[in-house]
């Protein structure tokens, strides 16, 4: 058995169940696709193609967003074999079966098994949410995971505890739109971490900034159990583009968020998702971007040129951004975000950090900074060191 996963953190979840609900010995590739952007489905096509080639009498079961919401066109691809929507890979006799096309609507309340590993992996992803109720004009992830809806605050706990005890020291928490957890994000994390005190670390996947305030930044106060590293899906520093996009923030609501959460935790760091090229950016606008990204000080950037999703609002805008003018864009973004860490790395050097050993020579700085260990150590413990220099690689400790 093999899985190729594409995307984001909830696949990587996904995955996960599917591998404790198949045999080892399976005689099956599943390749779980990812839908965000043009790149993502070609890529999720090509690995379908690639795993044909490679293992010539497996069967190859296609799913994944992009599956979920085109199974037409990868049931008519002669590689694949099987095709299950993103609800049914989850479903043991399904997913074991032999029904060559399984994509239904997506809108049911979520329940997923509790699983006990992650393979290869030293922190665990917890899906605890599932599914967006909001209209951003770009986004596809509506269509592919369907309404909001949320694990049960039990169902977290119960998850969490089986991590913790088959000895996971990190846990992160993820879902399409978790901070719009049904029963309250802030409420549900103080919750997990009141009644699960096991837990050592425990990060966030990407938030929206929107219903971020007061009560959130008393959170991360209260509980140093989570790690100062706070990834935000901001998309634009323009609030003429986050209007257009549909989006609930403006600039100077991150901006504020941002430096609440330096004071409570001086050692935080940020990363966003940005968009570059969206229909009518200019370039007065774009410079906006980069202005906000320098004043946040956002150092890991995860860009992408604006990719036309057919069944968003967005197809429609104008005037459109050249392709090679978005790629260039996204560009000065990603070389700005490598300056910034740069500047980053050398405030690091001479400071103790606690970190998250990933293998025997790397590892994770709570502040989410890779760095390279002169020393052996084993995988998945927290050890104490002291950073000695950095690398075009990370810190070196």
């Amino acid at each position: 058995m093999k899985i190729i996963t594409f995307g984001c953190r909830m696949n990587t979840f996904e995955s996960a169940v599917m591998a404790e609900k198949l045999p080892e010995f399976a005689d099956v590739v599943i390749v779980n696709t990812c839908a965000v952007t043009a790149e993502a489905e070609r890529q999720g096509r090509q690995a379908i193609r690639r795993a044909r080639r490679e293992y010539p009498n497996a069967t190859i079961v296609a799913t994944g967003c992009a599956v979920q919401l085109n199974p037409q066109a990868y049931q008519d691809m002669p590689e694949v074999d099987r095709v299950l929507g993103n609800r049914e890979k989850l479903q043991e006799a399904l997913l074991k079966g032999t029904i060559p096309l399984a994509v239904d609507d997506i809108q049911d309340d979520l329940t997923l098994p509790i699983i006990s590993h992650f393979e290869g992996r030293t922190r665990a992803f917890l899906q605890i949410q599932q599914g967006c109720d909001h209209h951003c004009t770009f986004c596809i992830v509506r269509l592919a995971r369907g309404k909001n809806r949320g694990l049960s605050v039990s169902q977290i706990i119960e998850q969490a505890r089986t991590f913790t005890q088959n000895g996971f020291n990190e846990i992160v928490l993820t879902g399409a739109d978790i901070v719009s957890h049904p029963d309250g994000f802030c409420r549900v994390v103080r919750l997990l971490l009141e009644q699960v005190p096991e837990i050592k670390r425990l990060r966030f996947g990407s938030l929206d900034p929107a219903p971020l305030k007061d009560d959130f930044v008393e959170l991360v106060k209260d509980f140093p159990q989570i790690m100062p590293y706070f990834h935000f899906s901001i998309q634009s520093g323009d609030d003429t583009v986050l209007h257009r996009m549909g989006r609930r923030h403006t600039r100077g609501e991150v901006l504020a968020l941002i430096k609440a959460l330096k004071k409570v935790r001086p050692n935080a760091t940020f990363g966003a998702d940005l968009i570059t090229g969206f229909p009518g950016e200019t370039d007065e606008q774009f410079q906006n971007t980069v202005d906000l990204v320098k004043r946040g000080n956002i150092t890991h950037l995860h860009v992408f040129p604006y990719s036309e999703r057919p069944g968003t609002a967005a197809i429609k805008l104008k005037p459109i951004v050249p392709v090679m003018e978005r790629k260039k864009r996204a560009k000065i973004l990603r070389d700005l975000g490598q300056d910034l860490t740069q500047k980053l790395y050398q405030k690091m050097q001479g400071k103790k950090v606690s970190l998250l050993v990933e293998s025997d020579k790397k590892g994770w700085t709570e502040n989410y900074l890779p760095v390279i260990l002169t020393k052996k150590a084993e995988q998945g413990d927290i050890v104490t060191l002291t950073i000695k220099g950095y690398n075009e690689n990370g810190l070196v400790g």
